[in-house]
């Protein structure tokens, strides 16, 4: 076959590639080849026992002449039509370029067409896919299957390779990158305030706030009972210069006693005033978080602020390293948290599929649909592949590599069509005889 003027002859080298000849190829051609000797040799046979029998026939070697010469000639007959119809589908008869010969090279991509759209209308519609799933029964086999312990560690163990080549190739400034981007994008998308302002009612409500305040207090005390100098020199060096020093001592002193009063005080007296007038505060700053459009504005202005730091963005960052280091780590030990539980679950999984009609039923649900999805949104892009696989093949190569596979069984044909021609023109040329044609 010529080649067309797009056709390169790197891209019919790459084709012969593809349909390259195995050594199994080379048997079967071989094979083809002694099947037309045979076929061949038969026809020579008929061929010569007809001249033979025409022989005896004017010699007058009898009537039975007559019969064997009229069942080779109708021998040769079918043979040599059944020779022209196999060859036909390879190549011109002798050469000849006869209208309807050479079918395969001459019309190998209206084949690949056909093949395309017999194998959407018959293997890749709905209907089919679904009963062809239905009659599998795959929930039940999967189920049967995962429930097996070795097949549950199998599984949980090519899982652990997937998650760990997969965080493995990630780059972390890439997944860094677009966790802090998908952070910050949500963070700015939604408004914080109204949602610390219900939680911080609920805590106040509940007098959970209570217990920071103890917290803080005593913590206070105890400052300040380790650090009274440095308190006393604080309100001491924030007094006018004109003031004696004798003076400022004092009222360090006082100032100091009354903070250490009131801190006592608000620790050990859970009504202490001050106390209620935090958790008056505190109602209040809920209610304006949520209600008050000025409060709203200064935290979301907050939010962005603290978000666009590099401290923050450093802290995704370093938060995605420890948790992918966390993750490969349990995906590598075989005894961690997270395997365990993987494989319990897959256990567990597997039983239930085996054991429960509707689990089973749901799971061949959601394999049909998914597998009916997938064929009738790319069926052409399926098919496609088998017409444009077709297309892309050398002719001449091809026809040579199918006639490989399928040349054997057709010689079969020429001999049958020579046995058949033999015995149907005995048959005639005894009715004939019978009829004293």
């Amino acid at each position: 076959m010529e080649r067309t003027e797009t056709e390169t002859p790197s891209r019919t080298t790459s084709y012969r590639t593809m349909t390259a000849f195995t050594p199994a190829d080379e048997e079967r051609r071989r094979g083809v080849r002694r099947m037309k000797l045979t076929a061949t040799g038969l026809l020579l046979f008929v061929a010569l026992v007809y001249v033979l029998a025409k022989w005896g026939s004017h010699e007058g070697a009898g009537p039975w002449a007559g019969y064997v010469a009229a069942a080779a000639e109708a021998g040769m007959v079918g043979a040599l039509a059944d020779w022209f119809a196999v060859t036909a589908l390879f190549r011109h008869p002798l050469g000849l370029p006869i209208p309807h010969t050479a079918i395969i090279p001459t019309k190998k991509d209206q084949l690949g067409i056909s093949l395309g759209e017999f194998v959407g209308e018959n293997f890749l519609s709905q209907d089919v896919v679904r009963q062809r799933l239905r009659a599998v029964g795959i929930g039940s086999r999967l189920g049967t299957w995962l429930a097996e312990p070795e097949h549950a560690d199998r599984v949980t163990a090519e899982l652990a390779t997937a998650l760990r080549g997969a965080l493995t190739v990630l780059r972390d400034s890439d997944v860094q990158a677009v966790v802090g981007e998908a952070i910050t994008r949500r963070a700015n998308a939604q408004e914080i305030a109204p949602g610390i302002g219900k939680m911080l009612e609920k805590i106040v409500a509940d007098g959970g706030h209570r217990r920071v305040v103890d917290l803080v207090v005593t913590r206070a005390h105890d400052w300040l009972i380790l650090h009274r100098n440095d308190v006393m020199v604080a309100v001491e060096g924030g007094a006018p210069g004109w003031t004696p020093r004798f003076v400022d001592k004092k009222v360090g002193e006082r100032v100091y006693k009354e903070l250490l009063r009131f801190v006592t005080e608000m620790r050990d007296m859970p009504s202490h005033p001050a106390r209620g007038a935090l958790d008056r505060f505190l109602t209040d700053f809920a209610s304006d978080l949520q209600s008050d459009t000025d409060t709203r504005a200064r935290v979301e202005r907050l939010k962005g602020e603290v978000l666009g730091r590099g401290e923050v963005q450093d802290l995704i960052a370093s938060a995605w390293t420890a948790v992918r280091s966390m993750i490969v780590a349990a995906a590598e030990d075989e005894r961690s948290e997270l395997r365990l539980r993987v494989r319990a679950a897959l256990l567990s999984l597997g039983t239930r599929m085996a054991s429960e009609p509707k689990v089973q039923d749901k799971v061949d649900s959601w394999v049909e649909g998914a597998a009916v999805h997938i064929v009738t949104t790319y069926r052409k892009e399926i098919t496609s592949l088998i017409t444009d696989t077709v297309a892309g093949w050398d002719a001449e190569h091809t026809t040579r590599k199918i006639e490989a596979h399928i040349g054997r069984d057709l010689q079969f044909i020429r001999i049958n069509g020579t046995v058949v021609g033999s015995l149907a023109g005995l048959l005639i040329y005894v009715v004939s005889r019978g009829l004293g044609a």
